[in-house]
């Protein structure tokens, strides 16, 4: 698998952020995502980018995860919503290719880097979501950037 460093600009995401138990996951996805694209388009803006998922901390059984689009314009978040700047600057990224639930051997491999070429992560990282089930129905050609800005 190959990792890249890149370097962010900063983003705006529009996004629903909760605590969600991990198995309710992709139904929050589903919920918050509908949600960010009509509160978008009351608004006459599209999507600035994929669908993306910030996690704040490391999940457990639950995650802290804000669920949305990146946005430019001036958007305003309506009750429920939330506006939130990504971190810019240093970051690590790949894009995994498969089904999300096969995700986890590619965190394990981007840990085992960043410890070995001595790179701190933010406490906060995301994936982004290319292609998924709404534009691609073979979940082994599914394609996710996970990014971690760096320390």
């Amino acid at each position: 698998m190959q990792f890249d460093r890149i370097d962010l600009e900063p983003r705006t995401m529009m996004g629903i952020r909760e605590i969600v138990v991990m198995a309710d996951l992709t139904a929050f996805y589903e919920r918050s995502f509908t949600r960010v694209v009509a509160a978008l388009a009351e608004q006459h803006l599209a999507p600035a980018g994929p669908a993306t998922a910030v996690y704040h901390g490391m999940p457990t059984s639950t995650v802290d995860v804000t669920a949305g689009f990146p946005v430019t314009g001036p958007a305003v978040a309506p009750d429920g919503l939330v506006l939130s700047t990504l971190p810019d600057g240093a970051a690590v990224a790949t894009v995994y290719v498969g089904p999300y639930d096969g995700m986890t051997r590619t965190y394990d491999e981007i840990a085992t880097w960043m410890q070995a070429n001595n790179l701190t992560p933010h406490t906060e990282m995301w994936e982004e979501f290319l292609t998924g089930p709404q534009t691609d129905p073979n979940p082994a050609t599914w394609q996710t950037r996970i990014v971690f800005p760096l320390v």
